[in-house]
């Protein structure tokens, strides 16, 4: 498969020269130099992000604390929803006057948008929440990666989420998790600190 990469870039890159026979083969040699020298990395983002500390401390308890609320709003509404189902049961035994059902009805009804109204405040925390989360996920992220390539090593580094195949020397996913680890350590270190 290498080769077959190997050859495209080389295809890629002769289509695009004007010097034809002696463009096409300085072309393949120079596809053949940017992997042979490491110029292309991959990483496996979704590795990355899922196995970090800050995923695995603040993502989980994130995502753990939308789920109680979900819960939570989702049990207040199945309660709502048995308050009037039983009203309606009462109302047509004839346990209760057509007021007392009416009144009881507009409560319930003020419970219900009160119910949404502060459901929906709660979602949109908890969405900006996730979004807050998200960018200092991809903040750390594309700081692991700059810090990996500091020297310029690699001209290209690209999400693994995009391979078909790859020679897994090109791989550094472990290197980034690592850098993403130690960037989020240092980040905790310093919140402590103030």
């Amino acid at each position: 498969m290498r080769k077959i990469f190997i050859a495209a870039l080389a295809f890629l890159a002769f289509a695009g020269c004007k010097e034809g026979k002696k463009g096409a083969e300085s072309a393949e040699k120079s596809a053949t130099e940017v992997v042979a020298e490491g110029d292309l990395a991959y990483v496996n983002v979704d590795y990355v992000l899922a196995e970090s500390d800050i995923f695995k401390t603040e993502g989980v308890a994130l995502r753990d604390k939308t789920e109680k609320t979900q819960q939570k709003w989702a049990k207040k509404e199945q309660n709502l929803q048995n308050d009037i189902q039983q009203l309606a049961e009462k109302y047509q035994k004839g346990l209760i006057t057509t007021r007392s059902a009416q009144e009881k009805e507009q409560e319930l009804q003020k419970l219900a948008a009160s119910y949404q109204t502060a459901a929906q405040k709660e979602g949109r925390e908890l969405e900006e929440e996730a979004a807050v989360f998200q960018n200092r996920m991809n903040d750390l992220l594309m700081r692991a990666v700059q810090e990996v390539n500091a020297n310029k090593q690699y001209k290209m580094i690209v999400a693994a989420s995009a391979l078909l195949d790859a020679d897994e020397s090109l791989d550094l996913t472990e290197k980034i998790l690592a850098k993403v680890n130690e960037l989020y350590a240092a980040e905790k270190s310093e919140s402590k600190k103030k």
